[in-house]
């Protein structure tokens, strides 16, 4: 009888110390995942937008014929200006930086980058300040395809930067023929707007 109850402590000792290791096993199992679902829910995204009321996400040139920086730097209406707004919407909660950039690409163009001047301005407040002097698109600098926000290689900058809260940008850029061009006047020059984002790395 006195074995049978030296067993019976034996097996409950032992059954305490299976159940404590498995408690801690769990509980350890436990703190892990939990750990492994706040990183994944500290990912916080955001979005970027490139919205505009023309047809076209850009301007067009079409049998314009050369004129001085002062000149284009004045020039408003279709064609000549192109207004378009950029816009992030932050996603979640915590601290988001989006890295974005506004690019421009020519297509179907006849006449060279180097015949054509572009002008982009500020328009918040309605302000119209410069960001880009009168330049050459030949004379930008092009996209590697390594840029934070995501762009495509070959493409003209225009403008980049961050933005870590929901807001808006108006920006105006105006185009012409740089008054240096001595070709015989006529053809089409065609420069289209993009914009791109992406949420910095945290």
């Amino acid at each position: 009888m006195e074995k049978n109850f030296s067993k019976e402590i034996i097996f409950s000792i032992l059954g305490i110390f299976i159940l404590v290791v498995l408690v801690i096993a769990v509980s350890f199992a436990a703190f892990t995942f939990s750990q492994t679902g706040e990183k994944i829910n500290t990912i916080t995204t955001g979005t970027i937008n490139l919205s505009y009321s023309e047809s076209l996400n850009g301007i067009n040139l079409v049998n314009a014929l050369p004129i001085s920086d002062e000149q284009g730097k004045g020039l408003i209406g279709t064609n000549n200006v192109f207004d378009f707004t950029v816009e992030s919407t932050i996603n979640g909660s915590g601290d988001v930086t989006i890295n974005y950039g506004i690019t421009a690409v020519s297509s179907n163009s006849t006449v060279d980058n180097s015949a054509i001047k572009i002008y982009l301005t500020n328009m918040d407040n309605d302000a119209d300040s410069g960001i880009i002097a009168p330049t050459k698109i030949s004379n930008l600098s092009t996209t590697t395809g390594s840029e934070a926000y995501n762009a495509p290689s070959g493409e003209f900058i225009l403008l980049n930067g961050t933005m870590n809260t929901s807001t808006s940008h108006k920006y105006r850029l105006r185009m012409w023929v740089a008054d240096d061009y001595t070709e015989p006047s006529g053809g089409t020059y065609t420069l289209k707007v993009n914009v791109y984002g992406a949420a910095a790395a945290l």
